[in-house]
């Protein structure tokens, strides 16, 4: 029997044969200008001429099946290194040709409930990991595609190069859609990865719920924050691109409590970590239905516990326990106070709302931050200059969170001996108490 004789070749550059499809994509450098120092590795091999004795029956030998991916025919799978870090490329149409890749990275226009409603279709359709294959929508089917992929980027990004789409945020800022990177600059392939943040499981916020591309596919769970490994190295994002989610509303009612008819948007609207327009609708028709007690200030589009407390009172003057009553407003709760039905809140059921991080009177972060305008900026201006720290406003302090309220407050924990991340410029609980006390 001869042995089977075997020449290396190039791939044909008009060739649409799987493996040719393949190598094109792996090695996207001119064929022409290859040498034969390439190693053989990143070259096609062609059986040139097969002769062989008959054996058995004389049956020819079959050749050995090609690995693809699902839903994207001529696609290798590959032999992969165990690790989610990508590399940045263009995206890729179905019939497997390369587009155009992205120079400018400017944000396209997208919501939060779109970046998840796009993150969903892959955890539904359970995507194969991989770092060679993409999808029929044309992203890659690893960690940083899957994020392309919801953001909508315009090609296919890496964890070295997603941040220059976002803008980094702090923990207390996470909302649906941002993303938690680790990029591991020093090592790519050694622990780099990205999730999706689907907002908090708990009001503690240790945990919350991830979209992630790994393997072996597409998946959504529980995850302790940041992450299961490498915690402390990875950064909250925000997409550059997210815009503000307006409620569809409709007409009055006519009916009290309803200052707006809005059909239920869905659970996930609401709960830690939920900031739109239809938790501040929320908010307002509770305190129209009696709950305003437990707001201090607000009610706004930031869901805290004040929103879940008026939800749990309004639910159990309705009469309901357990379950139907934890705080959470579902299509019942929403039908009752948008067609103005069902009981209102007696007097005093609410109670007192309850000291923000166990400082009474503390807002909370989210207050101060640049761009921020709030009765609270304004209050804690006051303070700083009745405490001795008011050389660093010009005109007087104001709702509009500025340098001069930075400065003022970093000069007020460094009298308390703070250093470093301590003395920041902005107010903390502990900061806050010291101030106010």
């Amino acid at each position: 029997m001869e042995s089977p004789v075997f020449e290396e070749i190039d791939p044909a550059s008009d060739c649409e044969c799987p493996g040719c499809v393949h190598w094109r994509r792996a090695l996207p450098h001119s064929w022409a200008g290859r040498t034969s120092g390439h190693p053989a590795a990143h070259r096609a091999l062609a059986l040139a001429a097969v002769a062989s004795a008959a054996v058995g029956a004389g049956h020819a030998v079959p050749a050995a099946a090609a690995s693809h991916a699902p839903h994207r025919p001529g696609v290798s799978a590959g032999d992969e290194p165990d690790t989610p870090q990508g590399a940045m490329a263009p995206l890729h149409g179905p019939d497997g040709r390369p587009a155009k890749p992205s120079v400018d990275p400017s944000p396209t226009a997208i919501t939060r409930g779109e970046i998840i409603n796009r993150a969903k279709t892959w955890v539904a359709a359970k995507v194969p990991y991989s770092m060679s294959a993409y999808w029929s929508d044309g992203y890659r089917q690893d960690c940083s595609g899957y994020v392309s992929m919801a953001w909508q980027l315009p090609g296919n990004e890496w964890t070295g190069s997603l941040a220059q789409y976002a803008e980094r945020i702090t923990k207390e800022e996470l909302q649906p859609g941002d993303i938690l990177l680790f990029h591991n600059a020093s090592d790519p392939e050694k622990g780099s990865h990205v999730t999706i943040f689907g907002g908090w499981t708990d009001d503690a916020h240790t945990h919350y719920t991830a979209y992630e591309q790994t393997r072996p596919h597409t998946r959504r769970q529980s995850t302790p924050y940041a992450y299961w490994n490498d915690s402390d190295r990875y950064v909250p994002y925000r997409y550059k691109g997210v815009t503000p989610e307006e409620p569809a509303f409709e007409p009055d009612s006519g009916k009290p409590g309803a200052p707006a008819a809005a059909p239920y948007p869905g659970a996930a609207y609401f709960g830690p970590g939920a900031n739109n327009k239809y938790v501040t609708l929320l908010g307002r028709m509770l305190v129209a239905r009696g709950a305003g007690a437990s707001y201090a200030s607000g009610p706004g589009p930031r869901w805290t516990d004040a929103d879940r407390r008026a939800t749990r009172a309004f639910q159990r003057a309705q009469g309901w326990t357990g379950a139907d009553a934890d705080g959470l407003p579902g299509p019942r709760t929403w039908e009752l106070l948008v067609t103005g039905e069902g009981k209102d809140v007696r007097d005093g059921a609410v109670g007192p709302p309850p000291a923000s991080h166990g400082v009474p009177g503390y807002p909370g972060r989210a207050v101060f931050r640049p761009g921020a305008n709030n009765a609270y900026v304004t209050q804690l201006g006051r303070q700083l200059v009745r405490k001795g720290f008011g050389r660093f406003y010009r005109g007087g302090p104001g709702p509009r969170w500025g340098e001069a309220d930075r400065r003022a407050v970093e000069a007020f924990q460094r009298t308390q001996g703070w250093r470093g991340g301590a003395a920041d410029g902005c107010p903390g609980p502990e900061t806050w108490r010291r101030l106010f006390s």
